[in-house]
């Protein structure tokens, strides 16, 4: 595919970190995401992405193989993946065994993301230089890709040694575990996918910077696969925007204020800095569907129909992408949130995959004919009447002598 050929998603998930109020019960919120991932996979959403962090209270899902696992026993087909597993936390053996035992557990519908650790508190605890998470995550890679296709590895750094490791079990996937890179505004994921092979997870995708960078990354990530051998599929590149639907925009607006304040309390905290726009619930919704926050990017809050205006957009400026993800936010409880997702699974999906394509040409093509049908069909009835016409004369002849 040429780069100025465009395109539209064919597949669609969430991506869930997850990001909950301080003010909720941790293990209700827990169990939602659950339902949501259950949700998703009834609504026929392809994929699950969840995310793992260790600390500043609103991501709790701290181990990403354990939820899946749950997950899986839960759903019958949707593809379940770790968004993201951060490299620098793991000991690279360790984790490639969890994810093998989970692509067993889910009976090859395990996917791997990696990235290098988002929150600078986790790295903190663990006592990981922030300057050198992004080294480590390639170190990290190096090594999980070798370990997955079942090679022997003997490798050293300076915060791990492997001597003579192999996995006793590989993946249930014959062809191994699918793999994307997170990739955000800098090129080094995309340097990093390229040189493995990997998909690629665009993460601030609706981000005035991210959007910015879609195209260039991608260059980048062209150009290193091209250099390690690899064939480029736009198919295996992922997006992730915020959005939240109702029925009308108002609607939309209302239920997010709902929950918009924990993000805004979580920007603050996170940054060290006051919000300007925290005055209230819908100064912080407008703020946020307009120049956008921090990290969080722009959102769409409105329509289906503003949904496939942003999609659309996003596959304008990126040149085509394969998967569209719903960053889970929680910002509008949980009927709203249900609602949401079955909104856009019954207008936004069929849009992109064309599912009522051939529906839609049938009715055209029976409102075109229709003069021809009509007349056909009037003929028809006539033909029945001139021929039954004596039978049914002579019956009701005899019913009224009968009577």
């Amino acid at each position: 595919m040429s780069d100025n050929e465009q395109y539209g998603p064919s597949r669609f998930g969430f991506f869930i970190a997850p990001y909950h109020p301080l003010t909720g019960n941790p293990t209700l919120q827990l169990h939602r995401d659950l339902a949501l991932v259950e949700l998703a996979d009834q609504l026929g959403y392809a994929e699950a992405w969840i995310g793992e962090h260790h600390s500043a209270g609103l991501e709790i899902i701290a181990a990403p193989e354990v939820f899946l696992a749950a997950a899986a026993q839960r759903t019958r087909r949707i593809r379940l993946g770790t968004g993201v597993n951060s490299l620098p936390y793991h000991q690279p053996m360790m984790l490639a065994d969890r994810l093998c035992l989970l692509d067993h557990l889910t009976m090859g519908r395990t996917m791997m993301g990696v990235g290098p650790g988002q929150l600078a508190t986790d790295a903190a605890m663990m006592g990981i230089d922030p300057v050198r998470q992004r080294d480590m995550m390639h170190e990290s890679m190096g090594v999980l890709v070798r370990l997955l296709r079942g090679e022997t590895v003997t490798a050293e750094s300076d915060w791990y040694h492997l001597s003579e490791a192999r996995l006793q079990l590989l993946p249930y996937q014959r062809d191994g575990l699918e793999m994307a890179v997170a990739s955000t505004i800098s090129p080094s994921g995309a340097v990093l996918a390229g040189r493995h092979g990997a998909g690629l997870l665009s993460l601030a995708a609706s981000d005035p910077s991210g959007y910015e960078a879609l195209l260039p990354n991608w260059k980048v990530y062209e150009k290193t696969m091209a250099e390690h051998g690899h064939t480029v599929d736009r198919s295996r590149w992922r997006l992730v925007a915020p959005m939240h639907l109702a029925e009308t925009r108002e609607q939309a607006m209302r239920e997010a204020e709902w929950g918009v304040g924990h993000l805004v309390d979580y920007i603050e905290k996170l940054s060290g800095r006051d919000a300007p726009w925290n005055s209230s619930a819908r100064a912080a919704v407008e703020q946020w569907v307009g120049e956008g926050f921090p990290a969080f990017g722009r959102a769409t809050i409105g329509t289906p129909d503003d949904a496939i205006a942003t999609i659309e957009k996003l596959a304008e400026q990126s040149g085509g992408f394969g998967t569209f993800l719903l960053l889970g936010l929680n910002i509008a409880n949980w009927e709203a949130t249900q609602n949401s997702a079955r909104l856009f699974a019954e207008y936004v999906i069929p849009h992109f995959t064309g599912a009522n394509r051939n529906r839609v040409a049938s009715l055209e093509w029976a409102h075109a004919n229709s003069a021809r049908m009509i007349g056909g069909l009037t003929a028809g009835i006539q033909s029945a009447f001139n021929k039954h016409g004596r039978t049914l004369a002579e019956a009701l002849g005899a019913n009224e002598e009968a009577n």
